[in-house]
């Protein structure tokens, strides 16, 4: 590279540290956040220490980063940070090969400004991870394509590396892997297939060990069936595809703001190369795209779309560089209308009313922090279980992390392989149990839910009418209503 190139990455791999670290969470965002922060002390997906499959790797790097900060959110968090200033590096390389400079610049301020990837660069989550895999993964499978056999091996263990990270990296990835390889001879795509199996088998197999076996296998099928499969284009509607279709749509537009608009300008513009490239894209996020379609998407996992985002970004920075040289206005005027739409993104990750904005962050931290600190005075560890729910937000999880003395419960309980259990935490590590038994605590106290949202105060109101109206009270603090009730009403939540 060029110091001109070294100096734009440069740029926005700081411009993206910054940014990131000034607007980072302080708590464990939602319920897979705390699972990974349980996993550093004792992996266990069985018990969802982190959730099946696992995230090997990524519990490995937390565990490094952890014995640095000494705060898993903080470690987590600076891992996102660190991913980020990496995939904005990787989307300017890649639409810098495709396009050149300038495109790779826009490429690169659209990336860094876009909200949805922004909010992911401040939490602990996975989802900036595996966008910087997809941008090198894809980089290199292009190279590939484009003659590079040497780097057939790099790409490979690169691909295998992500799917210990994330191993949905694999199912997006992998058709693109493949792809690049079809204008390879058969033993250097030979190669290439050995080369991904063993650094798949590199960690999978410490990690089958540490997780029991069949045990891990059994959860995964489990969590597949309570989850996914329920609603795919097999078993359920199509109008349940039809959603998530608009879904994207949604997510699409919340991830580039202003920049959505650009694929209209790409109407007016040929293909470079032939239409190699176009081509090359489309094994790169079609795939994905059909299994968000018709298997599974929900909108507060859009982060899934993240890995489909680095070439999205390489031909949008194409097309913005085309509107750059087209618009029949002063260098000062364009840069204007550039900072302008800059800034309407900006105020989308702040102030969007969306759970991925800087103000919904900083409402569930505030909820959070508020909840820990009133929950001890009104009901003591040696006395009360903590009843939460199966919530992203304010969930059992968040209630058995943050109040470690507790002994929490989920409700519902959840249908395994194994048969009917119930999740319960205390000390900050999990055990499904059977059935409970309250002695020698004498209460239950509900954890609240999040105040805002129709759905929350609909489900706690269906739980409430499970109880003898007469057994349960009410107190209010600081704005929440805390549910309580004598231990022996737990039958009418756990039959």
């Amino acid at each position: 590279m060029n110091f001109r190139r070294v100096a734009d990455v440069a740029g926005l791999t700081a411009a993206a540290a910054i940014t990131r670290f000034l607007f980072r969470s302080h708590y464990l965002y939602d319920i897979d956040s705390v699972n990974f922060a349980l996993a550093l002390k004792r992996f266990d997906p069985t018990v969802h220490q982190p959730h099946p499959p696992g995230y090997f790797l990524y519990i490995c790097l937390g565990r490094l980063a952890n014995l640095i900060f000494h705060d898993a959110n903080t470690a987590f968090v600076a891992i996102s940070i660190a991913f980020s200033c990496g995939a904005v590096a990787m989307v300017y390389v890649l639409a810098h090969n495709w396009f050149g400079r300038k495109a790779a610049l826009f490429a690169g301020l659209i990336f860094l400004f876009s909200p949805l990837v922004w909010f992911h660069g401040t939490v602990a989550l996975t989802y900036i991870v595996e966008t910087f895999f997809s941008a090198l993964s894809g980089y290199l499978c292009w190279r590939i394509y484009c003659g590079a056999v040497r780097l057939i091996l790099p790409a490979a263990v690169v691909l295998g590396v992500a799917a210990g990270f994330r191993p949905s990296s694999l199912l997006l990835l992998g058709p693109l892997f493949l792809f690049s390889l079809s204008s390879t001879t058969r033993k250097q795509a030979a190669a290439g297939m050995g080369a991904l199996v063993l650094a798949l088998l590199a960690w999978f197999v410490p990690m089958i060990r540490i997780s029991g076996g069949m045990a891990y296998i059994s959860s995964l099928t489990s969590l597949w069936l309570v989850v996914p499969s329920s609603s795919t284009v097999f078993n359920s509607s199509p109008l349940n595809s039809f959603a998530r279709a608009w879904f994207i749509v949604g997510i699409y537009l919340l991830c580039f703001g202003c920049a959505a608009i650009l694929p209209i300008f790409g109407l007016f513009t040929s293909f470079p190369d032939g239409g190699r490239r176009a081509t090359f894209t489309r094994y790169w996020i079609v795939p994905g795209l059909l299994f968000f379609t018709f298997i599974y998407l929900r909108f507060v996992n859009s982060g899934y779309l993240l890995g489909l985002s680095p070439p999205v970004c390489a031909w949008m920075g194409l097309w913005a560089s085309n509107w750059y040289a087209n618009l029949r206005l002063s260098r000062a005027l364009k840069i204007v209308v550039i900072g302008g739409c800059a800034a309407i993104n900006t105020a989308i990750f702040l102030w969007a009313p969306v759970y991925c904005s800087y103000r919904e962050v900083r409402r569930f931290e505030t909820q959070l922090k508020g909840i820990i600190a009133v929950l001890p005075q009104i009901a003591s560890p040696e006395e009360t279980m903590i009843v939460g729910f199966d919530s992203h937000f304010l969930g059992y999880r968040h209630a058995g992390y943050y109040l470690p003395g507790y002994l929490t419960v989920q409700f519902p309980a959840v249908r395994l392989a194994s048969g009917m259990r119930v999740f319960a935490m205390q000390d900050r590590n999990t055990r499904l149990e059977t059935g409970l038994s309250a002695s020698p605590l004498h209460n239950f106290i509900i954890f609240p839910l999040p105040l805002d949202g129709a759905e929350y105060i609909d489900y706690l109101s269906m739980v409430r009418k499970r109880f003898p109206p007469a057994d349960l009270r009410t107190i209010v603090r600081d704005g929440h209503e805390f549910i309580t009730g004598p231990a022996a009403d737990l039958r009418f939540l756990f039959p």
